[in-house]
């Protein structure tokens, strides 16, 4: 498995603790974001995010902005992404269960590092459901 990360300008230290952390679990992580707080627009990175993600089913992404918002809406304007926006454990498991969430969205200004890693894990550890969501799921794709 692969993970795309990358984040702007507000997300340098919470991208760098989620790598670090992914990193020594062995998992191969791949830096798509700024590592300076010079000023870098959120829609470019996540759009760059979601380009790999699709292009690599076998892949997830993490994407992070200030509030984690724009950078969400900016991955899912890419075919075949479902990017969730979570601030809590419970919404990345079940954004993973229900909606088969490729890409996780985290706000560096809302969210404690070792909180962002916790729902990271998580994320990264629920598998999608299938069974009644996956007409759902359908559903968001066509979209």
């Amino acid at each position: 498995m692969r993970i795309y990360i990358g984040n702007d300008h507000t997300g340098v230290i919470m991208k760098n603790s989620i790598m670090f952390h992914l990193q020594n679990r062995g998992l191969k992580v791949i830096n798509l974001g700024t590592d300076t707080t010079d000023p870098v627009d959120y829609p470019d990175i996540g759009q760059n995010i979601a380009l790999k993600v699709a292009a690599d089913e076998k892949s997830f992404g993490i994407a992070i902005c200030g509030s984690g918002i724009g950078i969400s809406i900016a991955a899912n304007k890419v075919k075949g992404i479902r990017a969730a926006l979570c601030y809590e454990e419970k919404a990345a498991e079940l954004a993973r269960m229900h909606n088969d969430a490729n890409i996780i969205a985290l706000g560096a200004r809302f969210i404690a590092i070792e909180k962002a890693i916790s729902i990271v894990d998580k994320f990264l550890e629920i598998d999608f459901e299938k069974d009644r969501h996956t007409k759902r799921v359908i559903k968001l794709n066509k979209i």
